[in-house]
């Protein structure tokens, strides 16, 4: 007898290692309950059943984005080695886990993290510095001066750091980023414990010491082979624009992107004056170069798309070519009106970003929800286009998938990463609480945001950053104030 309770003790604790199926570990679970010689108790069998596990989550709302349109309540997430690996009611909980460490969110939705799918972090450095400008003036006059003059591996690392910092607080743990300076910005995302897509960005018009197209390309094989290292970071090949690429750099941007297996981010039909530049130089619109280039493909990711005509709507359609909407931006610099119900109905991939705060002015993604909602509805005239929940899912889901990311993060489910955000609903401008969905999207605030988890690691802790040496890079920003004021002028 004492033989077979030692052996049936085994079991139960290979299914707490997870060596045995749930339906096995019931199985022996129900036979110890009918030994009554073997001296076991029912609360023993439990202890022994129930996995220890490094962090139990518990919300009272947990928002997981898939499946769609749910909002369970008086949930808990569990999560093990960086992973989640359990949502079941609370109540269930003590059943079967128990945990190294206990999060209780009793006023607060748990949610994953947001994608912010297009931004040039390090442009924190510039935000308000040349507003109320047309996109080519802001852009040649002011912005490409200022950084030709002010950018370099020191400033880089103070601007990504602001941008990081904004980020986090708001809730966005994930960026795609087109900017210079690649391996020093990939080392302030580290540093941080945030995730971000980097890009190798190309060309044709001279940026200090990049002369040529050729300089690009060459600084973009060294940038990603000296970056460092982390899971973290993934890149990816960025052709700034059809109109500031040769057809020649194009087609090399794509031939580098398959080389290093990458996929590919670019701006693209922004303005009215973009798309005429390119028609007057080339004969032929944007999106007809960047095809002919063979660039528009599953892998690529278009910014900003806000003047379409039907041909070309078609054609990012037939080529599944994923979007980012940015509509603060192009509102901001009179861009137009980017009709993005037309694409989402047709089936293709649209996510959203702020741009850089140079342009917009801040990266506040629940802001920009609100901005994409509003600006739907409007140009519609319909209030049921863009409603809140396919808002919130182009925050996440569809930022990660964009971004071939949507097997690790984007939604709250099983072996996903821990990537997840809580929102303190208790205020007082987010209450009654009637729909989760419409709070989060037009009546909540970044700084709602309270916590913040990568990888189950905490990066934010009841509104204070814990990655971040906020003073420190306050006062090293303060240093160059003045001096990026004066060659912007």
């Amino acid at each position: 007898m004492k033989h077979r309770f030692t052996q049936l003790r085994a079991k139960l604790k290979e299914s707490l290692a997870g060596g045995l199926a749930p339906q096995e570990a019931e199985a022996y679970q129900h036979k110890a309950e009918n030994q009554k010689t073997t001296g076991i108790s029912r609360l023993q069998i439990r202890e022994l059943l129930m996995q220890t596990v490094d962090q139990i989550f518990s919300a009272k709302w947990v928002l997981p984005i898939a499946p769609e349109n749910i909002v369970l309540e008086n949930h808990s997430v569990i999560v093990n080695k960086t992973r989640i690996v359990d949502i079941l009611p609370t109540k269930g909980v003590a059943e079967k886990y128990t945990a190294k460490e206990k999060i209780e969110l009793s006023h607060h939705v748990l949610m994953p993290g947001l994608v912010n799918a297009h931004t040039h972090a390090a442009m924190n450095l510039f935000r308000s510095l040349a507003d109320d400008l047309p996109l080519m003036d802001w852009l040649q006059e002011h912005m490409w001066r200022a950084e030709e003059n002010i950018i370099n591996a020191e400033t880089i690392t103070i601007g990504t750091n602001l941008a990081l910092m904004e980020m986090i607080r708001g809730g966005t743990l994930c960026f795609n980023d087109m900017y210079f300076y690649a391996p020093e910005t990939a080392e302030a995302v580290i540093k941080a414990g945030i995730r971000a897509s980097l890009g190798l960005t190309i060309l044709a018009i001279p940026s200090g010491e990049m002369k040529t197209e050729e300089d690009y390309f060459k600084r973009a094989y060294r940038d990603y082979a000296r970056a460092p290292k982390s899971d973290l970071i993934t890149w990816i090949v960025m052709p700034h624009a059809a109109y500031t690429n040769s057809d020649h750099s194009l087609k090399r941007c794509l031939a580098l992107a398959d080389e290093l297996g990458l996929r590919l981010h670019a701006h693209a039909n922004e303005s009215l004056g973009e798309i005429e530049m390119d028609k007057k130089q080339h004969g032929k619109s944007s999106l007809q170069r960047l095809d002919d280039a063979g660039l528009l493909n599953e892998k690529m990711l278009l910014a900003h798309m806000v003047h379409l005509t039907d041909e070309e709507i078609k054609l990012i359609q037939e080529r599944k070519v994923h979007v980012v909407h940015c509509p603060e931006s192009n509102m901001k610099l009179g861009s137009g009106f980017a009709d993005m119900p037309r694409l989402v109905n047709l089936g293709i991939n649209v996510c959203l970003g702020t741009d850089g705060a140079a342009s917009n002015n801040d990266l506040d993604m629940l802001g920009e929800m609100q901005s994409a909602a509003f600006l739907a509805k409007g140009l519609h005239q319909d209030p049921t286009v863009f409603h809140a929940p396919q808002i919130l899912r182009m925050a996440t889901l569809h930022g990660a998938k964009a971004l071939g990311l949507e097997k690790e993060i984007g939604s709250l489910e099983k072996n996903k990463s821990a990537d997840m955000i809580a929102v303190d609903l208790s205020h007082y401008f987010t209450q009654p609480i009637y729909n989760i969905f419409s709070l989060l999207v037009y009546a909540v605030n970044r700084f709602q945001v309270s916590d913040a988890w990568i990888k189950g690691k905490c990066l934010l802790e009841k509104g204070e950053l814990k990655t971040i040496d906020v003073e420190k890079i306050l006062t090293e920003l303060n240093c160059w104030t003045s001096e990026i004021k004066r060659f912007s002028a």
